[in-house]
């Protein structure tokens, strides 16, 4: 009996023993069977992709764990997409199956032309750490999907052709440690949900179309070391809370419509090297404490606002300083010596530039000069040396001068007598020395009409390539106009005031020719033409955008105001058109024809007749008021064009 139950026990626990071990091998080939599908999955994800040369005699899709662009984990599933190079012509990125892709955990895909949207199902990525989609033809906007990647930490779409705006789900990704989009045409507002990213540290969207303001939100990131939102529609005040993002290194904000005062308190930035809030609309004056920085490095941009005062007294000691094209006055503060490179000018400043002594090397810009100050450490062989090389360099120099002023003289008055026997005047300043009337008379082909560029009242004007390579422009006047003893005065007033005058702003003039039976000039060619010509074209206008609108109008005005406050005496243009501003192609201004100025004489009553295009008059500071009319209706345009876009606002 007792054997019975034994035997039966036995068999009950052998039994057990039984089904465990069924189920463990059920169990088994279960997870072995879902690996071999998921693994099959995979491999079909990539053949049907186009992503790969499946045609490719090499091409064996069971070794793509070995593949320089694919790796695995010990069980053979992807877990990273590497591809800076493709053997395909096209790759569209939703004709690869994402959703298979469970175990990806890095994707990194740049510079090999992949085209389409971004698919919604890359939120399935679950496990994704790194995701790089730089330097491609992506279209599309940006999937809100995207913020259900809650593992990654570098997100990089820039230099595509990306729409739309930034989804505020992105928001949700915290352990973001990278977030760049510059070069895209993103556009709408910054979402203020991106100041739940504590642990950013790169924030990128430059280059693109964002408007709005800078949310406050973005100074919440306080792990922040480069910020750049420059190149967009920025408008708004800046927020006044800067000084939290102690860790920033890197701020640019430069060629937006930033308004409002400079706010930021540098003194808490320790870490910056690099400011640049360049073109924008920045006004007030500059806090009385630039920078406690002793690093050569730092670089401080505010050029092109609209910023007042007076330069601070206290200045650290940085690298470079750039505070051109603003509205400062006063004069130089000793302060400035504590800067590497100083840059300052067109503004308002007074007195003398400050004889900096402390040992190291100091530039000053001023209205298109610069001085080059710079202390030297006692060298007695370079005292001994230098002298005498400098005096043999001046001997040598002085010779040359005399040797060249010799054959100037000779070929002066060969020229001289030539020009008293026909009674003609030409002249011309030019690079190599060779340049002639027939050189002109050749260039265009004895003025035919194929390099005609316009006509008007008075003459027309001809592009012409001189022999050493320069394009120029010839204002030729017609020849009944030549012989008007009027317009021979218009002429020679025009010579007379363009070859005193240098400008970057005026045209300048190359040369002329003045003869009974031709009269010409030669000026620098200018490939956008007249304002004119601009604003009534409709490709033109569309491309001739408010930014540019207002650099021509702030370079006119520094001509005109050059005329009348820096050549002595002052000079009234006295017929400033849309006809007279001639345009770049970078679309900077210059004036142009000054056949009617006038030389305005301190010891006379300034009184003149009115002359010059009807409708226009010698603006004076009217020019400088009317230009900041323009920027305050710029910017009401801009909040206008706001308003219908964001009503709730």
């Amino acid at each position: 009996m007792n054997l019975t139950k034994y035997l039966v026990s036995n068999l009950y626990g052998l039994e057990m023993w039984m089904v465990f071990l069924l189920i463990w091998l059920f169990i088994v080939s279960s997870q072995s069977a879902t690996m071999t599908s998921q693994l099959q999955m995979e491999a079909n994800a990539i053949l049907n992709s186009g992503w790969w040369n499946t045609s490719d005699a090499y091409f064996n899709i069971s070794d793509r764990c070995t593949w320089g662009d694919i790796s695995c984990n010990e069980a053979g599933s992807i877990e990273r997409i590497i591809k800076y190079s493709s053997t395909t012509s096209e790759i569209h990125f939703a004709a690869l199956n994402l959703s298979v892709l469970h175990n990806l955990e890095i994707l990194i895909v740049e510079g090999i032309g992949l085209q389409g949207i971004i698919p919604k199902e890359i939120g399935l990525l679950s496990k994704l750490t790194v995701l790089s989609l730089l330097n491609n033809s992506l279209i599309g906007e940006i999937p809100p999907s995207i913020g259900n990647l809650r593992q990654v930490e570098l997100l990089d779409i820039s230099y595509n052709n990306l729409q739309g705006s930034i989804p505020h789900e992105l928001g949700f990704i915290k352990n973001l440690t990278t977030l760049s989009l510059p070069h895209n045409r993103i556009k709408g507002e910054i979402p203020s949900s991106l100041g739940n990213l504590k642990q950013l540290e790169v924030l990128d969207l430059s280059h693109n179309r964002i408007n709005g303001n800078l949310p406050i939100s973005i100074t919440n990131l306080t792990h922040l070391e480069y910020l750049n939102i420059s190149h967009n529609f920025i408008t708004g005040s800046l927020p006044s809370n800067f000084e939290k993002l102690t860790k920033l290194q890197v701020l640019i904000l430069n060629n937006n419509y930033i308004g409002g005062a400079f706010p930021i308190s540098l003194t808490n930035l320790s870490h910056l090297e690099t400011l640049d809030i360049s073109h924008n609309l920045l006004h007030g004056t500059l806090p009385s404490k630039m920078l406690p920085s002793t690093y050569y490095e730092t670089s401080i941009d505010l050029s092109n606002n609209l910023i007042s005062g007076e330069i601070p007294s206290h200045l650290g000691q940085f690298g470079k300083l750039n505070l051109s094209t603003n509205n400062l006055t006063g004069v130089f503060p000793q302060s400035l010596c504590k800067v590497y490179i100083v840059d300052v000018s067109y503004n308002c400043l007074k007195g003398s530039i400050p004889d900096c002594t402390d040992p190291y090397h100091i530039i000053f810009w001023n209205d298109e000069t610069y001085i080059h100050n710079r202390s030297n450490n006692i060298n007695y062989d370079v005292v001994i040396v230098l002298p005498i090389l400098l005096i043999l360099i001046l001997a040598f120099s002085l010779l040359i001068c005399f040797k060249l002023c010799q054959n100037s003289i000779k070929n002066k008055l060969a020229n001289i007598t030539t020009s008293t026997k026909n009674g003609d005047l030409f002249c011309i300043w030019n690079y190599d020395g060779k340049i002639a009337h027939d050189d002109i008379i050749k260039a265009t082909e004895d003025f035919d009409i194929r390099y005609c560029i316009g006509t008007g009242a008075y003459g027309s004007v001809y592009k012409a390539q001189l022999p050493c390579g320069k394009v120029v422009a010839i204002k030729k006047l017609h020849r009944y106009e030549a012989k008007v003893p009027a317009f021979d005065e218009s002429f020679r007033n025009e010579v007379k005031i363009l070859s005193e005058i240098k400008h970057r702003h005026i045209v300048k003039l190359y040369g002329f020719c003045l003869h009974k039976r031709i009269m010409f000039l030669i000026y620098e060619f200018m490939e956008k033409g007249s304002l004119f010509s601009v604003l009534y074209d409709e490709v033109e206008a569309v491309e001739f955008n408010w930014r540019k609108r207002l650099n021509v109008v702030k370079g006119v005005a520094f001509g005109l105001s050059y005329l009348h406050h820096d050549c002595t005496p002052p000079i009234l243009h006295r017929d400033v058109s849309t006809s007279n501003i001639l345009l770049n192609s970078e679309w900077k201004p210059s004036v142009s024809d000054f056949g009617t100025s006038r030389l305005l004489q301190y010891d006379s009553s300034n009184r003149t007749i009115v002359v010059g295009t009807i409708g226009y008059i010698a603006p004076g500071k009217f020019f400088i008021v009317l230009y900041s009319l323009i920027i305050a209706f710029s910017h009401l345009i801009l909040i206008h064009n706001m308003s219908i876009h964001h009503p709730s606002k």
